[in-house]
């Protein structure tokens, strides 16, 4: 059996597909139900579903493994018994294993069968939240509640870093509404607004619900960028001075004041954060991932991590810019592109001399690829450019920004 952790939205639908919240789906859909669902709205044998749940895995999972799925916190969650695959997609049911572990809130994240059971007969208008009802949507709730003579269930629909908050929300509104159940699900949004409000009444229905009111959507507001987490992340070739800029920018913000720095160097972590890990490609890959989640931590907390490893693979610099994003942090990435000529030529550590001897395998640049970014927001070249110069251009992209006052 082989195991695989999902990313936060299909743990979301996961737990969805295990509670019976998602019913009629028991798993994953195969790409025959996708089709029908997109073009269509239904699934093959005629029930209406508005959006596709799938799972995305690695390539090495194929129709007849059964994979144990794992949350962030490595419980096991679920099996799910692939059938088809799709590109990165699998399709098959899914059993659970242990109970998940929830945070806040979790007396409130229940089961439909178990709500439903508690609802006293009759009519039940429940009320789906992303984020609080305000005075007027209350009142409105209220005399649908009494013209239906209706029990109110409130719904916070708590994906993401916001999800406490609309808890609290609905247990404030719960105050207002005199018999009302709370119970949290974790529906992730979708982008398209039609699609997001089907499936709301479809998990609805599911909790018992004989009518939906939809609840307002969420009004973001984001702090002012001198207040949000950053993550300076420099990517390059190993002695193009990414370490050397990234030094120099901690020192200027430093002595600039009025935000909490993070320093996290490519040779530090290594010893410190990724002791034991190889240079395969598998251990880089996790070294900087690891990387990765330290700085989301400290762009959660309003905290400015500078990070500089080698991180020479686009799809692991992207999904370390998710990580960031996720948590409501911002997230730059500056390439010093410094040619591998003059690295070679500087090559202080000796380490290309050895790469050419055949002593350092997958060395990248020499034996393995640095795959160029694309979307970087800053590029520098210090064949011909001070430390100086280079920490400035950082500091100025940082500065207009308005990430440092």
């Amino acid at each position: 059996m082989t195991e695989w952790t999902p990313d936060a939205r299909e743990l979301a639908d996961l737990e969805l597909l295990l509670s019976g919240a998602y019913a009629p789906l028991t798993g994953f859909l195969t790409s025959a139900e996708v089709e029908s669902v997109v073009e269509r709205g239904r699934l093959p044998g005629g029930a209406s579903w508005p959006d596709p749940i799938t799972i995305a895995l690695p390539d090495e999972f194929g129709p007849g493994d059964r994979v144990t799925l794992r949350d962030p916190e490595g419980a096991a969650v679920a099996v799910l018994t692939v059938v088809e695959r799709d590109g990165h997609h699998a399709a098959g049911p899914v059993e659970a294993l242990d109970a998940p572990v929830y945070g806040p809130f979790s007396r409130l994240r229940r089961a439909p069968e178990e709500v439903r059971k508690d609802l006293p007969d009759g009519e039940v208008l429940a009320v789906t939240m992303r984020g609080p009802l305000d005075g007027a949507a209350l009142d409105d709730v209220a005399a649908t509640a009494e013209e239906l003579d209706a029990t109110v269930l409130l719904m916070p629909l708590v994906f993401g870093e916001g999800g406490p908050a609309v808890v609290r929300a609905a247990l404030k509104a719960a105050e207002r509404l005199p018999g009302a159940t709370v119970v949290a699900v974790p529906l992730a949004p979708r982008e398209d607004t039609e699609i997001d409000l089907e499936l709301r009444e479809h998990v609805a229905r599911n909790y018992g619900a004989t009518e939906h009111y939809a609840g307002p959507a969420p009004v973001s507001i984001p702090g002012p960028p001198h207040k949000r987490g950053l993550v300076v992340f420099f990517t390059g070739l190993s002695g193009s001075g990414k370490s050397t800029i990234a030094r120099g920018l901690r020192d200027a913000l430093l002595e600039r004041g009025g935000r909490a720095v993070t320093y996290l160097d490519g040779d530090v972590v290594r010893r410190m954060l990724s002791a034991g890990l190889t240079f395969s490609r598998e251990d880089r890959d996790r070294n900087i991932r690891r990387i990765g989640f330290v700085a989301a931590e400290v762009a959660r907390h309003g905290g400015l991590a500078i990070c500089a490893p080698i991180a020479p693979y686009a799809a692991t610099r992207d999904e370390v810019r998710a990580m960031v994003e996720e948590v409501g942090g911002d997230f730059l990435l500056v390439h010093v592109a410094t040619p591998l000529e003059e690295c070679e030529r500087r090559d202080r550590k000796g380490l290309y001399a050895k790469a050419r001897a055949g002593l350092i395998p997958e060395f990248t640049g020499i034996s393995d690829p640095y795959e160029e970014p694309e979307d970087a927001d800053l590029v520098l070249d210090t064949t011909d450019m001070t430390i100086e110069r280079a920490v400035g251009a950082v500091l100025n992209v940082v500065s207009s920004g308005g990430w440092v006052r």
